[in-house]
């Protein structure tokens, strides 16, 4: 639900959208760790 940057400059508006990325990055595992869907993969590992 992100709609605008709340400080002005480049360097302050890349810190804020590195803190999003890494708030969204938390919140996607946070819902892996709540499914138990933690250690799994979505197709088998190949072996050589």
């Amino acid at each position: 639900s992100f709609r605008k940057y709340l400080c002005r400059g480049t360097v302050n508006v890349l810190a804020e959208s590195t803190m999003i990325a890494i708030a969204h990055n938390i919140n996607k595992l946070h819902r892996k760790i709540q499914s138990g869907k933690i250690g799994q993969h979505l197709f088998e590992l190949k072996t050589a």
